[in-house]
């Protein structure tokens, strides 16, 4: 992407040199642009969070806080701090385009496969988190983690891009509404074929809007898009007063743009530090204890890897191998968030693949991630502010981006079935599986079968038949843990 000589001279000098934004094809305004693309894309983690972690009691009947009740403000202020923070150390330590929050998935197994254990309280669900971490981070610091990184082949790193860019737009049709459970169907296009409620029409317009400005090449295709879907969805909102999903089956999915009373609140963050580091190796079994760490470090190691190099491939920062620059400060930043999620008492945090809108919109450097990590700090006192842009403004972006990623489908070797089959199987698991972790272990797994089984053993790089090995444990821990207790 060229730059002119005008935008290159609004580019400041000290900022420029040390994010190399000139370098990377980009200005400062495109990176403020990127990362605010990307905070919008995201944001909802901060009211999604609290609804999965904040609403689900532990072992002793005790919520996040140790209250008898939910509190899903005393959450999401904590969500929103971590998330600004760690994104900023992204942006500042790794300079990649890559923000942080509180990783979905990861949150889940916590709440319901963790935490709500019998005995079970919620700060040693967060002790457990921390070691993960802590054990990543040895990894990283080792150099363990990027090995593995660069064992693994061109075309997995391209069919690990290609699925996250299906998974992004199955979110984002998902969350929407756009598709949805079916009546006798496992999903259908909209309300029984039909686009039949508001919040479905202001997706469209908000998807529309964002492809045609992209079309025309309009900077801010994506962010634009974003606004004129809220300003859209308020003016619905307030005409119409439809409401959440819960009450009204043809409200809004979760966040209802109303105009709030205030647009200032003052956050509470004493939920940080609400960790009892070991307390769950004495709740539980060592061994059921130990299972349940390995299971999230899983999850955790190689999440991050299909996500550095699917936004990596999208600002076209990769290597001739698929590896995005500085790959070493990205996974040490990514293996500290899981400590500082821990510790926050929000989960694990992890890099966030919705940074590919930003990228999407002309983000190329750390400096968009750390607009993005302003936005959430900011974000922990404005929470009505943010709160007003509903799922269906939002997630068009990433069904655009969706489609920006999986054009990287040409650069696999179709007629080679050692290589199609394993990338076939490794972008369709994610979407259809609903976890990266699934489709990357998958493609891996028959990546090295395949090989084995038409003499190419020899091609497989040793620690390529680790990692395979260690899919094949994570993928069977459900029949363990039942065995087990």
């Amino acid at each position: 992407m060229s730059v002119s000589t005008e935008e290159r001279s609004g580019v400041a000098g000290p900022i420029d040199s040390y994010f190399e934004i000139t370098k990377r094809g980009s200005t400062i305004g495109r990176e403020i642009r990127g990362g605010l693309t990307t905070f919008f894309t995201m944001a909802y983690i901060v009211v999604l969070n609290p609804l999965i972690i904040g609403t689900v009691a532990d072992g002793t009947g005790k919520y996040l806080g140790g209250g008898d009740v939910p509190d899903t403000a005393l959450v999401a202020a904590a969500t929103a701090l971590v998330a600004g923070l760690l994104s900023i150390l992204m942006g500042v330590w790794a300079r990649f385009p890559l923000a942080m929050a509180a990783g979905l998935g990861i949150n889940a197994f916590l709440a319901y496969g963790i935490a709500s254990r019998e005995g079970m309280t919620w700060p040693e669900a967060m002790g457990f988190v921390v070691i993960e971490g802590v054990i990543i981070t040895v990894l990283v610091m080792s150099g363990f983690r990027k090995a593995v990184f660069a064992a693994v082949p061109a075309f997995l790193k391209q069919a690990i891009a290609v699925g996250i860019g299906l998974f992004l737009a199955f979110i984002g049709l998902f969350d929407a509404g756009i598709v949805r459970t079916g009546a006798g169907t496992p999903t259908q296009f909209g309300d029984g074929g039909y686009i039949s409620t508001w919040p479905m029409v202001v997706f469209v317009v908000g998807l529309f809007t964002a492809i045609v400005l992209m079309v025309k090449k309009v900077r801010g295709a994506l962010l634009i898009s974003i606004v004129v879907a809220t300003v859209l969805a308020v003016i619905l909102e307030s005409v119409l007063s439809l409401g959440s999903s819960v009450e009204n089956p043809a409200g809004w999915a979760l966040v209802v743009p109303a105009i709030p009373d205030t647009f200032v609140s003052a956050p509470d963050f004493s939920l940080i530090g609400q960790v009892d580091l070991f307390g769950g190796f004495t709740t539980l079994p060592v061994l059921t204890a130990l299972l349940l760490v390995f299971s999230l470090l899983i999850t955790d190691f190689f999440d991050t890897m299909g996500t550095m190099t699917a936004v990596g491939a999208e600002a076209e920062l990769n290597d001739e191998n698929g590896n995005p620059p500085r790959a070493q400060e990205v996974l040490l930043v990514d293996s500290v968030g899981a400590v500082a999620g821990g510790l926050g008492s929000v989960s694990s945090n992890t890099s966030y693949i919705e940074s590919a809108a930003g990228v999407g919109d002309g983000a190329r450097t750390g400096l968009a991630s750390v607009v993005t990590g302003i936005a959430f700090l900011l974000s922990t006192f404005l929470t009505p502010l943010y709160a007003l842009v509903p799922f269906e403004a939002a997630t068009p972006v990433l069904v655009v981006v969706g489609f920006l990623m999986v054009a990287q489908v040409a650069g696999i070797d179709w007629k080679d079935y050692r290589i199609a089959i394993p990338a076939f199987l490794t972008f369709i698991i994610m979407p259809f599986g609903y976890s990266i972790s699934a489709g990357i272990g998958v493609g891996f797994i028959s990546y090295v079968l395949l090989q084995v089984v038409t003499g190419g053993s020899r091609k497989v790089h040793p620690l390529m038949w680790g990692t395979a090995a260690a899919f094949v444990l994570y993928f069977a821990m459900g029949p363990i843990m039942n065995a087990i207790g």
